[in-house]
């Protein structure tokens, strides 16, 4: 689970992908979202995107970005019984499905606008 930013504004406002890739299927979701959505909603679209659809996971791995640090995602998974696993700056292959996927995308985006010229 991590962010890809840095990407131009959709019309709907959003800038930022959030990238979440499951373990067990090796399934890829990428959720447009705005820059600076509040954790919160962020769990409201995790529960009707992915929970719905893969079932409450066992575990989440994700850096340690301040959203998936912060008190009110802990409790989140705590209640949903998933324990949550920290990559370390040292460390990233502990997330290496995600980091991979972000490169394929990150690759197919860059094609996409040489493309558009």
């Amino acid at each position: 689970m991590d962010f890809v930013g840095g990407l131009p504004k959709t019309a709907k406002g959003n800038e930022v992908i959030w990238v979440i890739v499951d373990r067990l299927t090796k399934s890829a979701h990428f959720i447009a979202i705005k820059m600076g959505m509040l954790v919160p909603k962020l769990a409201e679209i995790y529960i009707e995107k992915i929970v719905r659809l893969h079932a409450i996971p066992s575990s989440i791995i994700s850096d340690r970005d301040p959203r998936f640090t912060s008190r009110f995602w802990e409790s989140l998974q705590e209640a949903l019984g998933t324990k949550l696993r920290l990559s370390s700056a040292y460390h990233p292959q502990t997330d290496g499905q995600s980091e991979r996927t972000i490169q394929s995308l990150e690759d197919l985006l860059r094609a996409y606008v040489l493309e558009q010229g």
